[in-house]
């Protein structure tokens, strides 16, 4: 099995795609990948690099970001929602891991987000 993250209309998302044993449909998805993901990580990279907060949270999935629940220097709770991302018509809470105050929002409303990407961070 090998993991791709597309980009299609400005949507992220993550696909697994399974080898069938011929190199070359395989070959295909590569790639497309690579101009895909360069589009993607500049973007994220600099905001995850803005974070202050030394608790990181990070999506669970991939999609969209619909709305930010929680503001800097707001104290949040484990479990509370700090954003919600929107993925396949669902929205989906990203929530604090632990209880902190909010350090930095590193996304805005309308950016696409991949799994796992630092969204935000807590102190």
């Amino acid at each position: 099995m090998k993991n791709y993250t597309i980009t299609v209309n400005g949507n992220v998302y993550d696909v697994t795609v399974e080898e069938n044993g011929s190199g070359v449909p395989a070959a295909a998805p590569r790639a497309a990948a690579p101009v895909a993901a360069p589009k993607a990580v500049p973007a994220a990279a600099p905001k995850a690099a803005a974070g202050a907060g030394s608790i990181q949270v990070k999506a669970g999935a991939a999609g969209k970001v619909f709305k930010i629940e929680a503001n800097v220097g707001q104290s949040v709770q484990a479990g509370d929602a700090v954003v919600i991302i929107e993925a396949m018509k669902m929205e989906i809470p990203v929530v604090a891991p632990e209880a902190g105050t909010v350090a930095s929002i590193d996304v805005a409303v309308g950016d696409p987000v991949e799994s796992g990407a630092v969204l935000a961070t807590l102190n």
